[in-house]
């Protein structure tokens, strides 16, 4: 599934515009699209607590005194930044219908399945007794190994404090000496 160029959904090319580059964005995966709506995700957060931001510094004009570059100033910026947050929500929306037109062929695969789990109540379906009878063995291999470590950490512990010892001595032989 070959898709559209990047520049159709109302994103520049870049500055490599050779004839590799612009194959390369024909052939954008479903992967490559789910980053760049990560991507413009996050755009829109900024942009909305940068709107805030603004609306938090702005004063009404409400009788008080106030400079009005500056209010001007800032309700050209807040006017901006709205703009450009209705053009980050329509590229969120060709990113979403490209993803969806992409995974349109995909059968969706349960939640129950890809969780491997142990129900509480003896009612078990045969196709789901494979992966929480493996998961409970994973676990005691795991607290198995757990336990030979903790032993193993034990007596690595003993030696230290053996040589220790052994050094301590060593040391309080050779002050005596001298």
């Amino acid at each position: 599934m070959s898709t559209p160029p990047l520049a159709a959904s109302g994103m520049a090319p870049g500055p490599f515009a050779g004839p590799q580059a612009q194959q390369a964005a024909r052939e954008v995966n479903t992967a490559s699209l789910c980053r760049i709506g990560q991507e413009t995700v996050q755009d829109i957060v900024y942009r909305t607590m940068e709107i805030f931001q603004l609306l938090r510094n702005m004063q009404l004009p409400n009788g008080v005194t106030y400079h009005t570059g500056t209010y001007q100033d800032r309700l050209t910026k807040l006017q901006d930044n709205l703009r450009q947050l209705s053009v980050l929500f329509r590229k969120l929306r060709l990113v979403y219908d490209k993803c969806n037109e992409n995974c349109g062929g995909m059968d969706p695969i349960p939640v129950e399945q890809l969780i491997p789990y142990v129900e509480e109540d003896g009612s078990k379906n045969d196709d789901r007794a494979g992966p929480p009878r493996f998961a409970s063995e994973e676990r005691r291999e795991i607290a198995e190994v757990n336990k030979k470590l903790k032993q193993k950490n034990q007596q690595l512990k003993q030696i230290m404090d053996q040589l220790r010892n052994l050094i301590w001595d060593i040391n309080a032989m050779l002050a005596m000496r001298n």
